[in-house]
């Protein structure tokens, strides 16, 4: 029986550090790197031996050999290995999505307690061979005589043997995400300056949450790595002002490396749990999960690509009878420091919210004072299916430090989709 009105807690998070890609954890898997996060969530909380629930992981970036790969991740923990797990992949919000599998799933009394985690690395891309050449090699295992196998080796090509590499680019227009940004910042008036005002303070306040000592109990040493390495204390405006456009290379482009997310790798992972497992297994409760949504945009047909955490947002406010401004804090990916801009400025906009929103005045503007108040992922990262379970790790700690009050958390993803999520104390 579903029992809906059950409330689903957020025990806490566990998160390696972020890294560049290509550096520190190179020739990293995602398997090693979400065992590590995980065996330090559990480790944390003191669940060696026990079973939870369920698991629910994925990576963008996901290697067809690791086809099991939630499963093998628990296996490679101390948990009990009666504990079960599956894959499940939103793009870049993916372990957003798996925290919202999991709560389901307890609110309904299905479980009592759930792991929801992500993972990416593109330092151990899954580099495939051709269909050309898998299907001739097909071919050329399936033949039974001589002359079959000759035949089959005469068709092949060099250009068979070319590897075929992942891009982040859309495959309905062929676009990057840099690039649908770019669109988006021109359409709505972004400058340039205010998108390196984001970029440094993302960065500012990254630095000072470490200084404070916030992330010490959320970030776990990694390969000799202490603190995520994309993070810099010395970023300056000046600094920002001399990088080049990376996606429009003209005069007029205004995205770049800084203010756009560097490639990443990283894991993160967040436990949750009814409120009977937690007494039962004398866990703290930082904060609960009110609602999450998912939505999507046409983008193909002129939307812009990473504005589909406007719709969910509007929706999830109507459903839960609450307004934009009845939150004390804001988590908004900062896939690109244009994407949160355009959001904000679309949620300001009475026409886009009539229009795109179905609403009969704007939701109007955030006190930007509560926004990505630890750092967003443009200082500290953005490992694609990692930064849900990072976001709700950090936004879960600042309402249990604050001792109550509410949460946003936003996500845009690539396939021109959102997901978003409140969290309470």
């Amino acid at each position: 029986m579903f029992n809906l009105q059950r409330k689903v807690a957020i025990v806490g998070g566990q998160r390696i550090p972020f890294v560049r890609s290509f550096r520190e954890y190179a020739r990293t898997s995602n398997q090693e790197m979400l065992t590590a996060a995980m065996e330090a969530l559990v480790q944390r909380h003191n669940l060696g031996g026990k079973r939870v629930g369920d698991v629910a992981l994925g990576a963008v970036m996901a290697n067809p050999m690791e086809w099991n790969l939630a499963r093998e991740v628990v296996q490679g923990t101390s948990l009990s290995a009666h504990t079960p797990a599956f894959n499940a992949s939103r793009a870049c919000g993916t372990s957003l999505e798996t925290l919202g599998l999991m709560a389901l799933k307890i609110a309904a009394g299905q479980i009592d307690s759930g792991i929801a985690a992500g993972s990416d690395t593109n330092s151990d891309l899954p580099v495939v061979a051709q269909r050309s050449l898998a299907w001739k090699l097909m071919d050329l295992n399936n033949a039974k005589t001589l002359g079959q196998r000759l035949s089959v080796l005469s068709r092949l090509r060099f250009r068979d043997f070319k590897p075929s590499y992942p891009d982040i680019v859309e495959p309905q227009t062929g676009l990057s995400m840099g690039q649908h940004t770019e669109l988006m910042v021109k359409e709505w008036g972004i400058s340039r300056l205010a998108q390196d005002e984001l970029a440094f303070e993302s960065h500012a306040k990254g630095a000072k949450a470490y200084r404070d000592g916030f992330y010490n109990d959320l970030v776990t040493p990694y390969k000799n790595v202490t603190r995520d390495t994309i993070l810099r204390d010395d970023t300056t405006m000046a600094k920002l002002a001399t990088l080049k456009p990376a996606f429009d290379k003209s005069s007029a482009g205004t995205l770049t490396a800084g203010n756009s997310t560097s490639f990443t790798d990283g894991a993160a992972a967040v436990l949750l749990a009814s409120e009977d497992f937690a007494a039962r297994n004398n866990l703290g409760i930082q904060a609960y999960v009110t609602d999450v949504e998912a939505a999507a945009v046409d983008y193909v047909n002129g939307a812009g690509l990473l504005m589909a955490p406007t719709l969910a947002v509007a929706r999830m406010l109507q459903r839960n009878r609450l307004t934009l401004q009845d939150f004390d804090f804001y988590e908004i990916h900062e896939a690109f420091a244009g994407q949160v801009l355009c959001t904000l400025k679309a949620w300001e906009s009475a026409d886009y919210c009539k229009d795109e929103l179905g609403l009969s005045a704007p939701l109007g503007n955030i006190d930007r004072n509560k926004l990505n108040v630890k750092g967003g992922s443009l200082a500290l990262g953005h490992p694609f299916g990692a930064t849900g379970a990072r976001i709700v790790a950090t936004l879960a700690k600042l309402l249990h430090e604050k001792g109550k009050g509410r949460g946003l958390i936003s996500i845009c993803t690539g396939g021109g989709m959102g997901v978003v999520a409140i969290l309470e104390k």
